[in-house]
């Protein structure tokens, strides 16, 4: 079975409260140097990231190094391995904070929980009493929650990082133990409880009144018989004892040889775990003692000193991992300490800032181009840049001065051409004009490109599309006088007329198809009905008369003439 050690050994704890007493995890602003010259305000000893330890702080912590020392009665050979490790400790104290930031470690309700407890402790109502207390001390509070917490988050930290991956087994343990049998050689000792009946304080030099010590006598002789009879002692000594130990149950401590009363030593140190004494008289009235527990001297067993052992073991391992995981910090960190001062924890590996003369960057020029005209190169692709002319085109070019002189013209310093907005996809038209255009002042450059083998055309510039003419410029057919005869009217725009077989095609295209491609025309087939055809809708109207002939028929009767 392997073991995980997670609570905070004692001797640990010792420094780690030591970092908390001091403000070092407060931030100062460092102080400018003043060009000057004269003393700085507030000295920087270290810097540790964005963090830094003033001299202030590093004298504050040296001063309640030496004060906790003569409390504790190191001797001086400690008291200077202290001042030696001092900037270390400052130092690692800012390396488990900036780790516990890098975390999102905070600690804030464990500081919660702190203060409470510190409330209790001294017996305060509420947190504002608290901060009373501390601002009479002259501490801030602001500065006394932050101390608790930097301490509380290096534990954390710690226990995070390292100690959660210190492990050992029990066989471990045991090997430790045999090692350091020695350290673990204990003398006799018993732990007591007590029942006190107490008798009135005589007069000084007066006995004790007789019948008050024999009502006390009385009254202890009755707890006697109710602890044989089974009574528990803790619940007997909170109803009838007299003494301030009443409330715990009568506890009085541990004792060890020479440190009770003879006649008390006598009776409790030859009792076992559980038993008690008979009411024994004192000063005070008769007292009942029971032995909790009794522990032999010399070297105990293993089962009675386990949690001591685990504990040694466990700071064993765990020293020297905290020590390797602060130097891995270093060299992580940003870390510089000022000429004059030593960090003992420092590593050979160790990143160390190097400082150079500051040299302002010199601002660069921008280079000037020159932009000439399409006249004045060679090709047909603009160039930048200084060039010179063929003689011809600078005389064509060179304006004439007085008196018909020519003077000398600077070609790199002539304006730019005529600006164009050219499209995408599309060459310039009036910047490049094409070779067709060429204009009295091109003379030069095109006697000297004819003279010249001619430059291969660029594969990426478009080339310039066809110019379409309007129909009314073409040229014109002379049409046949009216007047000639004979002569047929000939359209110059009519197409050719037909040949023999494109009308031969034409005639047997138009032609009908039969069934079966006979093309023969249809005969009428003969008609099979013999005699007068009759309607369907006439066959079951009344027979009509006969005709008649119209001369058969007698004429109408004159109308009579109107009276």
């Amino acid at each position: 079975m392997t073991h995980t050690r997670l609570r905070t050994p004692a001797a640990f704890l010792i420094g780690t409260l030591l970092f908390a007493a001091s403000t070092l995890a407060q931030s100062h602003p460092a102080a400018p140097v003043s060009p000057y010259g004269g003393t700085p305000v507030e000295e920087i000893v270290a810097r540790v990231n964005d963090q830094i330890i003033t001299r202030s702080d590093y004298d504050r912590s040296l001063k309640e190094m030496d004060q906790e020392a003569r409390e504790h009665g190191a001797s001086m050979q400690d008291i200077a391995e202290g001042h030696k490790d001092l900037l270390r400790t400052l130092i690692d104290q800012q390396l488990w904070l900036s780790k516990g930031k890098e975390l999102g470690i905070t600690g804030d309700t464990e500081l919660i929980k702190k203060l409470n407890e510190i409330r209790k402790q001294y017996n305060m109502e509420s947190m504002e009493d608290l901060e009373k207390a501390a601002k009479d001390q002259g501490v801030s509070w602001e500065d006394f929650k932050a101390n608790i917490r930097n301490g509380i988050v290096t534990q954390l930290v710690m226990r995070q990082q390292v100690g959660e991956k210190v492990q050992f087994t029990p066989g471990e343990v045991a090997r430790y133990y045999e090692q350091h049998k020695q350290e673990y050689v204990q003398q006799e000792s018993v732990h007591l409880s007590e029942i006190l009946v107490s008798v009135p304080a005589p007069a000084s030099g007066d006995q004790p009144d007789p019948a008050a010590l024999a009502a006390a006598k009385a009254k202890a002789d009755d707890i006697e018989a109710k602890l044989h009879a089974g009574g528990e002692f803790s619940q007997l000594a909170r109803t009838f004892s007299d003494g301030t130990t009443a409330s715990e149950g009568g506890d009085l401590g541990q004792f060890k040889p020479g440190a009770l009363a003879k006649v008390l030593e006598d009776a409790t140190f030859k009792l076992k775990d559980g038993e008690f004494t008979a009411p024994i008289q004192t000063r005070q009235g008769y007292v009942i003692l029971r032995v909790v527990k009794h522990t032999a001297g010399g070297v105990p067993p293993l089962k009675d000193v386990e949690e001591q052992v685990e504990e040694a073991f466990y700071m064993s391992r765990m020293e020297p991992a905290i020590r390797a995981y602060l130097t891995t910090m270093r060299e992580e960190a940003y870390v510089e300490v000022a000429p004059g001062f030593a960090d003992t924890g420092a590593s050979p590996k160790q990143i160390k800032p190097v400082y150079s003369a500051y040299v302002p960057p010199s601002g660069k020029k921008k280079k000037k181009v020159e932009r000439t005209r399409y006249r004045e190169t060679t090709h047909t692709f603009r160039q930048k840049g200084p060039q010179a002319a063929p003689p011809a085109e600078a005389a064509a070019l060179a304006p004439k001065g007085k008196k018909g002189k020519v003077q000398p013209v600077n070609l790199t310093t002539m304006k730019a051409g005529k600006k164009e907005k050219i499209r995408y996809g599309k060459a310039p038209q009036e910047t490049l004009p094409s070779a067709a255009k060429v204009s009295a002042e091109d003379a030069g450059a095109v006697q000297q490109a004819a003279n010249t083998t001619p430059e291969p055309v660029n594969p990426l510039e478009p080339t310039r599309p066809t110019q379409k003419t309007r129909f009314s410029e073409r040229p014109r057919v002379a049409k046949p006088s009216k007047n000639a005869p004979g002569v047929p009217k000939i359209d110059p725009n009519a197409p050719p007329p037909p040949d023999a077989a494109e009308v031969a095609d034409r005639q047997t295209q138009s032609a009908p198809l039969g069934l079966g491609g006979n093309t023969a025309p249809k005969k009428k087939s003969k008609a099979t009905t013999v005699g007068q055809k009759t309607r369907l809708a006439e066959k079951n109207k009344k027979p009509v008369a006969p005709e008649q002939n119209p001369s058969d028929v007698p004429p109408a009767p004159a109308p009579a003439p109107k009276q």
